[in-house]
């Protein structure tokens, strides 16, 4: 942790942020949203408004932390002298946004150490679902909040009566094998949801939504504030096979439920390239 650093500033100063370019894609959402470029495929969009949000967010924080570092999802990083890095995902849910369906938030984190979430300590952070508002922060050793109301995790006495979120990739081949890995996970669950937006999916962990969450691929920028949400709500927060969460598998929940979990997603490969069959 790097000298002088008060977490709770800045927690207030991550829902400053996000609140603030969440009121730019709210407002600014035309009636109909076009794809302005595509990133790992044909079907992974970035729409005009991505860019917007993320040009504000830098723009403010060139103002109020000019020494921090900035990793963001649609442009350069910008290094830093601080030891903090910013981690920004502008709207995370972008194809959500693209069809008006109502899950789509900005999600800002600042963390210290590398911006890598397996090396990473992160501080403080804030997910503001851009629809309907609820804003969702976390300071480390400060707990999780809900506009103002503490977080705790759900404690589900058994993996079968477990409600679990998850996603999907956008590669077909990663798809193909992420649908192999669900039908291992979804008779041994109470039921499965997909909501598309993996910030504000590790938020309902935090206040008991959700019992449990898993996602191959996700991005720093995709788990950076959530994460910090989920752990400080009571969560556990990890990988596959002793490894932190990373892009290869994160995992949510509390135990011993997300142990199961865990066991059973090691076990169909889920972390895997598909070309081992499920055991």
């Amino acid at each position: 942790m790097p000298d002088g650093v008060d977490v709770e500033e800045l927690r207030a100063l991550a829902r400053s942020l996000a609140c603030e370019a969440g009121t730019l894609v709210r407002e600014g959402r035309p009636e109909r949203v076009e794809v302005a470029a595509t990133k790992s495929s044909a079907v992974d969009p970035v729409t005009a408004m991505d860019r917007a949000s993320e040009e504000l967010l830098r723009a403010r924080l060139a103002v109020e932390r000019p020494d921090d570092a900035i990793l963001g999802e649609e442009g350069d990083d910008v290094p830093g002298t601080s030891g903090l890095t910013w981690v920004l995902d502008p709207i995370d849910g972008t194809v959500n946004y693209l069809y008006g369906v109502a899950s789509y938030a900005v999600s800002v984190a600042v963390v210290a150490g590398p911006p890598d979430p397996e090396r990473w300590t992160a501080l403080a952070g804030c997910v503001h679902s851009v629809v309907d508002g609820r804003t969702w922060t976390a300071a480390l050793g400060g707990g999780a909040e809900r506009d103002g109301r503490a977080l705790h995790v759900s404690r589900p006495a058994s993996l079968a009566g477990s409600l679990v979120g998850t996603g999907f990739g956008y590669s077909a081949e990663r798809r193909a094998h992420q649908a192999q890995v669900l039908t291992s996970v979804l008779p041994r669950v109470r039921d499965i949801r997909r909501l598309g937006a993996a910030a504000i999916d590790l938020c309902l962990l935090a206040e008991g939504a959700l019992d449990l969450y898993y996602e191959r691929g996700l991005n720093p920028w995709d788990v950076g504030a959530g994460g910090l949400v989920a752990t400080e709500a009571g969560a556990w927060l990890g990988g596959l096979r002793g490894r932190r969460a990373s892009s290869t598998m994160t995992v949510a929940g509390a135990g011993p439920v997300v142990d199961e979990l865990v066991h059973l997603l090691e076990a169909a490969d889920a972390d895997g390239d598909g070309r081992a069959a499920p055991r």
